[in-house]
């Protein structure tokens, strides 16, 4: 009899929800990601992300271990555009393709872990009961972004592998970070979701509110602006701030077309970028006005992201894309989407 009352028991507590654990996995799980988003930096301004040229979710988790393997991986990068047009011509040896073959790895070997560490959590929290009820779906769908991203990853590698290509398409380069930054963002506001879970022990999740919305589709074409700039080389259109060209505006060739140029201008979308970044500012500095009398220290974190991104965007530029400065520039536009969900996350409660 008390045997069994006692597996009775272990039971119970084997099927309670644990929301506090979950939150303080997925905020892990959100920390791994912003080291992605920096190692991704760091492959892109290397010129990296093209050096490995196919995709190989199991036996790719391993770099080539004989020189046989590292000329035939060499070999094939040599029958990429990049390695013809620029690498090539540049004198790039098998040393030099090492360095670079390196971060792409490191890149896609960080995917994998980051995988493994959403993956195998969520299974178990799910066969101990511990997911709370309604979570499920929403936990699931943060795997499936997962999944996505491993696959725009690899579409946007493709792109740049033609003959002629020596980069990749600034669209999958966009598509690629901005999935990272929803899905940042969505590991943050569930996190933060179970951690008020766990503090009231009831209630429902927090809503996103009118003013979130507006602020978030203003930052969503601040980061796409800068995805396009990064992947278009844009960066390099000026080294001076705020002046380009010493000209307000710099001249723009719209012999293309508006479409064209609003989408593949460096000149044009240099200077939407750095002007758009005011109208983010202002944006921001509003909903952090509504934040600050509810939860002073996300107002805090968003006027410190903002601020810190204004200065390090102007010192990229001004550095002519110095490589840290401009990894600086990425890893915190990522802080500022989390800073950003947590703000909006705080207007939602109180809308609850």
């Amino acid at each position: 009899m008390v045997a069994a009352s006692a597996t009775s028991a272990s039971s119970v507590t084997a099927a309670s929800p644990r929301p506090l654990a979950l939150a303080r996995w997925l905020f892990a799980v959100a920390t791994l990601v912003l080291v992605m988003v920096v190692v991704g930096g760091i492959t892109r301004l290397t010129e990296s992300g093209l050096s490995i040229t196919h995709w190989s979710p199991v036996s790719g988790a391993l770099p080539p271990l004989s020189e046989a393997d590292w000329q035939a991986e060499f070999d094939l990068y040599k029958q990429t555009g990049e390695y013809r047009n620029v690498s090539g011509p540049a004198g790039m040896d098998l040393a030099a393709f090492k360095f670079i073959f390196f971060w792409e790895w490191f890149h896609r070997l960080l995917g994998r872990v980051i995988g493994l560490a959403f993956a195998l959590p969520l299974a178990w929290f799910w066969l101990r009961g511990a997911i709370p009820a309604g979570y499920k779906p929403r936990l699931l769908a943060l795997l499936a972004l997962g999944g996505l991203q491993g696959a725009f990853g690899w579409f946007m590698v493709r792109s740049g592998l033609g003959t002629e290509m020596t980069d990749v398409s600034h669209f999958w380069l966009s598509i690629h970070l901005l999935t990272a930054f929803f899905t940042l963002g969505g590991l943050v506001w569930t996190a933060l979701d179970l951690r008020q879970l766990d503090r009231q022990g009831h209630g429902t999740p927090a809503r996103f509110t009118g003013l979130a919305l507006a602020v978030a589709v203003i930052l969503f074409l601040q980061l796409l602006m800068g995805a396009w700039v990064a992947g278009l080389n844009a960066g390099l259109a000026s080294d001076t701030w705020p002046l380009m060209q010493d000209r307000l505006v710099p001249e723009i060739d719209w012999s293309n077309g508006v479409v064209w140029t609003f989408t593949h201008d460096p000149f044009w979308l240099h200077f939407v970028h750095r002007w758009w970044a005011w109208v983010a500012v202002a944006a921001l500095v509003i909903m952090a006005r509504q934040v600050k009398p509810l939860d002073r220290r996300a107002s805090i974190a968003i006027h410190s992201a903002f601020g810190v991104q204004i200065l390090l965007g102007i010192a990229t530029v001004m550095t002519g894309v110095a490589l840290w400065l401009a990894v600086a520039h990425q890893l915190v536009g990522a802080l500022l989407v989390g800073a950003f969900a947590w703000g909006a996350h705080v207007l939602g409660r109180q809308a609850r």
